[in-house]
């Protein structure tokens, strides 16, 4: 257990520092790469939330399996139900210039994208936080 909480807490330090970086790619106007860091520290953050919780096997990237992996540990995730469904379309669009017709990533996404993503991310984070009681 004890290996879990370091760990747990690893992943809970990168997630915390990949919306930090969400937050510098926004105020560069780098809007796609934003809202997939945001989207990855909401990734992390959950899976350090499993961890900690002694789950097996935690990997994946959808932030959506993995809120539902956590809320089958704590009801209270049904806060971030809709923030962890919508950081979903976060994940492979905002980079894959094939993955949006007739666009590319870097010209799809705006401000307002970026800023809903890192104010969802947020959300994630705290509860996250909360809940984790290992972090200071």
């Amino acid at each position: 257990m004890k290996d879990d909480i370091a760990d747990a807490k690893r992943w809970f330090l990168q997630g915390s520092q990949d919306l930090d970086d969400a937050k510098f790619n926004l105020s560069g106007n780098r809007y796609n790469v934003a809202c997939f860091l945001a989207q990855q520290s909401a990734e992390k953050v959950l899976k350090a939330y499993l961890i900690a919780q002694g789950a097996e096997s935690v990997w994946g990237r959808s932030t959506w399996e993995l809120y539902k992996l956590a809320k089958a540990f704590d009801e209270s995730f049904l806060i971030i139900e809709n923030e962890a469904r919508l950081l979903e379309k976060y994940y492979i669009p905002t980079r894959h210039p094939d993955a949006l017709p007739g666009a590319i990533p870097s010209e799809a996404f705006d401000e307002n994208d970026a800023k809903s993503a890192i104010s969802m991310t947020s959300k994630i984070i705290e509860l996250v936080q909360s809940k984790l009681n290992i972090i200071s």
